[in-house]
């Protein structure tokens, strides 16, 4: 249609009947058109349009070629990219998604109000995840979710000889692509996967467990049966111990030990070695013990020695090959039997009856020894003795004479008078000796012709003091001073310390530094410590509120015994993981655990211990900030912006007063709750920078943009808590601009190039000078001269105190804040209709407010007021600035309305 010359144009082109697939909510239409350049028709410019519409109509039948506009809604305003010339043909394509369809099918129309267009194709089209197998469970194909529905959760069902402890089931994008699948199957034992099947083993190789492992070779000693094993049996003679893995290699039973050899250490004290070497032949174990039985004869008669004879270190278990034996008779025989024992031999001891040997002792006539003395009872003059001897063999048991002697202590030795008494037992009262005086006594056991024995070591005993009872213990008197002075020190020492911990001044006191949970040999001890575990029964899961790197996250109840119930999130641990992955994943609450303080995100607890690991947080009602911000646009103060950014500043104050650096630090990663209080949280993703120009920070659960990342951090890795500072900023613009996106649609190339050349993001609308001066102060290059997160905090503090601080607002230049395309077309507005225009700016859903207000050309638009925006029904403070502001940017006449456009 090219009817540019003639007023009041109204062309429509309807489609036929287009039927709907029932799941298809959400269809793409794809155009390919030619749109002639006004300009190139001379006087008929006025009248020239460059733009056509696009509308939809639903429907449960076919209504033939009846057309009723009413029936028909708006889906967009179609403009070229490329206008044709009178000599360059120019074909431009665009694409529209229509959403929300629920009838049987729908008709498409095209409306044209004066342009020259030809309408060369028009594509219909739906997307769909295709039909997969993901870890040996099949998905069908599944039409992709409209907006409502961005995630479309498709159950699966595993292969052929497949199993899953839980329902397989993975999520289906919008574009059409499966992300995050749960519960992964696994072929059953017997079977391993090959290209997405699971095969059954081959003879001699097996499987014993439903696992993502391959089969394996039959172990040693074992016999291989055929195709599909589950295990493999041990051969004949060979055999598992009760604790082997029935999965492990068979062994055999060992021979018997050799060389056993008794050699005699102490003959007189009854007492000899037994050696030996281990056997020829262990089995192939290494679980190797001995035991060692011993038999007593006299005569022709041998009976167990029983429990009087005592070895060292034991007389079964024994791991080293050799033991010593005590308490031997001198006048008797003895046999012993060592026997070699292994985890397959519980039931089957194997006897070395060659192994043994036979040692005779001849009763010893040499006197026992003296082993102790004690006082039993003292007086001023008196003291009396008794001591003990070492055992005697029953042939020894006569009767026994000593000798006792004893002198003053403080003698002279060189004129020591001693006294020495023979005595015929074993206990002495010795008087007529000096009060208070201390004496040396030696005692010893003769032998039959007078021999001495073992003597006792010398003892010393003091009588008491005149006037003074008798005692059968020392005199506590004599401790009295030494308890007083010890009860003194101590209560000084206590008050001492007591005084300095509570008087130093606080930065005298050690502060908590972070510790990083990978420095730790064994990832479990950092969680076990800094974590607190969970019972799996005192967490009830309500529904699913999102979909991590790592499995779902749900909304629940945790319910201590003795504590009250609170609203929680829970994290997942998607099953099928490996170690690392569920390393990686409770590191997080490793970090998280360190943590305690009213703006970083609590950790209640983990499980660990169970089957299906959890991380338990507090739950925080309005979700990520960014979200809510946006949700929420232009219905908060600036008073509460600040206050929402103090929070957060309070909250990375203590990480870096802690030594942690955040790393990720952006509106996405602040959760608020239904106080609007917001904590820092996201904690333990790994980063690596990958080296191509639009490098971003890589992490397991997606990527970082360069946006929120400071300079010195993308060039070097300087990963500080001024970089820290400088996303600080970058989330202060964020609040102040409810949840725009930084740098807008700039690519990652362009930020990082904008920024080197001292570019910094403008100020939103209405944010309070002092707010975005701060923001500047965070994004110095020099990040030595950056402020420090305390000093932010007391900053925000001081603008808290005084809210006429916040009313002075920094500049806003609408042509740098709203990207607006550049202008075209002869009437000297920016856009062709109205309905660009607020698509352009967001607000289309203003649309219809502007029709029925009569304001339907630019020219008019210009020409309102703050009062008439708000007469056509624009209540909300954003959204009303918003406008205003697009406005004021028209009315600025510039042949380029953004700085970016070089």
């Amino acid at each position: 249609v090219c009817n540019v010359g003639e007023r009041e144009q109204d062309n429509w082109l309807r489609t036929t009947f287009i039927q709907r697939r029932p799941s298809a909510s959400r269809v793409f239409v794809e155009l390919q058109f030619i749109v002639r350049d006004c300009n190139s028709f001379g006087g008929v410019s006025l009248t020239c349009k460059e733009t056509f519409n696009l509308f939809a109509s639903e429907s449960d039948a076919d209504v033939g070629t009846t057309f009723r506009k009413s029936q028909f809604k708006k889906v967009a305003t179609i403009a070229p990219d490329e206008i044709t010339s009178k000599s360059d043909l120019r074909i431009n394509t665009e694409i529209r998604v229509v959403e929300s369809l629920s009838h049987k099918g729908f008709y498409l129309a095209f409306q044209d109000i004066g342009a020259c267009v030809a309408l060369l194709s028009v594509r219909v089209y739906y997307k769909t995840c295709p039909a997969k197998v993901m870890s040996l469970a099949a998905f069908p194909e599944t039409v992709a979710g409209g907006e409502n529905q961005a995630l479309r959760e498709v159950n699966g069902v595993c292969v052929e000889n497949a199993i899953s402890e839980e329902q397989p089931r993975i999520y289906c994008t919008t574009d059409g692509e499966w992300v995050v699948p749960v519960g992964q199957c696994q072929c059953k034992p017997g079977y391993e996967e090959v290209e997405d099947a699971c095969q059954e083993c081959k003879p001699g190789f097996f499987k014993a467990a439903a696992s993502g492992a391959k089969c394996e070779p039959c172990p040693a000693n074992t016999q291989g049966l055929g195709s599909g094993a589950l295990l493999c049996p041990c051969m004949d003679d060979f055999f598992r111990a009760p604790d082997d893995p029935p999965t492990g290699p068979c062994s055999g039973l060992p021979s018997a030990p050799r060389e056993l050899v008794a050699t005699t250490t102490q003959l007189s004290a009854g007492k000899l070695l037994l050696s030996w070497s281990a056997p020829e032949d262990t089995g192939g174990r290494t679980d190797i013990t001995y035991s060692v039985e011993c038999q007593r004869c006299e005569g022709a008669v041998c009976q167990p020695c029983g429990e009087k004879i005592r070895y060292d270190p034991a007389s079964a278990g024994l791991t080293d090959t050799k033991v010593s034996v005590s308490e031997l008779d001198a006048h008797l025989n003895y046999t012993f039997t060592v026997e070699a024992h292994s985890g397959v031999s519980c039931d089957v001891f194997l006897r070395n009856d060659l192994s043994f040997a036979i040692i005779s002792f001849s009763p010893s006539t040499d006197p026992p020894k003296v082993t102790s003395m004690r006082l039993d009872e003292r007086t001023p003059t008196s003291l009396s003795l008794s001591w003990a001897i070492s055992p005697r063999p029953p042939a020894q048991h006569r009767p026994i004479r000593y000798e006792l002697t004893y002198r003053k202590k403080d003698d002279n030795l060189d004129v020591t008078t001693y006294t020495v008494l023979l005595l015929e037992k074993s206990s002495v009262q010795i008087n007529d000796l000096a009060p208070g005086t201390a004496y040396l006594f030696r005692v010893m056991a003769l032998g039959n012709e007078g021999t001495p024995g073992g003597s006792s070591m010398e003892d010393e005993f003091e009588t008491l003091r005149e006037g003074m009872k008798g005692d059968n213990h020392r005199d506590l008197l004599f401790l009295l001073p030494s308890i007083c002075l010890s009860l003194i020190i101590f209560f000084l020492f206590f008050f001492a310390n007591a005084w300095l911990f509570l008087c130093l001044p606080e930065q005298l006191k050690p502060l908590k530094t972070y510790v990083d949970p990978h420095t730790y040999e064994d990832p479990n001890t950092a969680i076990l410590k800094f974590a607190s575990e969970i019972h799996p029964s005192h967490i009830s899961k309500q529904k699913v509120i999102g979909a991590g790197e790592f499995g779902e996250v749900y909304r629940g109840i945790l319910k201590v015994p003795g504590r009250k119930e609170v609203a929680v999130a829970i994290k997942t641990l998607k099953p099928g993981y490996s170690e690392k992955q569920r390393q990686d994943f409770l590191s997080e609450a490793s970090i998280m655990g360190q943590f305690s303080h009213q703006n970083i995100i609590r950790l209640e607890g983990v499980v660990t211990k169970f089957k299906h690991a959890m991380i338990v947080t507090e739950y925080m009602e309005n979700g990520a900030l960014d979200k809510y911000l946006r949700d929420h646009d232009g219905e908060m103060t600036s008073f509460q912006l600040v206050g929402m950014l103090r929070g957060i500043a309070a909250g990375m104050k203590y990480l870096s007063d802690m030594s942690y650096v955040h790393r990720d630090l952006a509106a996405r990663n602040i959760l608020v709750n239904n106080n609007l209080e917001c904590k820092v949280s996201d904690f333990g993703l790994s980063r690596v920078l990958e080296d191509d120009p639009e490098g971003t920070y890589t992490t397991s659960g997606g990527k970082i943009p360069i946006r929120w990342t400071a300079p010195e951090a993308i060039a070097y890795r300087k990963f500080t808590s001024a970089s820290d500072v400088w996303s600080f900023g970058i989330v202060m613009w964020e609040v102040m601009a409810f949840g725009e996106r930084p740098y807008w649609d700039m690519s990652n190339h362009e930020v990082m190039k904008a920024i080197n050349e001292a570019f910094r993001l403008p100020a939103p609308m209405d944010c309070p000078s002092a707010v975005y001066q701060l923001m500047l102060q965070c994004w110095l290059q020099d990040r030595s001269k950056r402020p420090r997160f305390p000093d932010i905090v007391s900053l925000l503090d001081k603008l808290l105190r005084s809210p006429d601080s916040l009313k002075t607002i920094a500049d806003f230049d609408p042509r740098v804040s709203i990207r607006l395309p550049s202008t075209s077309g002869s009437d000297g507005s920016p856009f062709r209709s109205v309905s660009e225009w607020l698509e352009s700016i967001k607000m289309s859903q203003y649309s219809e407010n502007f029709t029925c207000a009569g304001i339907v050309t630019m020219d008019q638009v210009l020409q309102m007021k703050n009062e008439d925006i708000k007469n056509i029904g624009v209540r909300l403070p954003g959204h009303l600035k918003r406008i205003a502001y697009s406005i004021l940017g028209l009315k600025d006449q510039t042949s380029t309305l953004s700085v970016f456009a070089v």
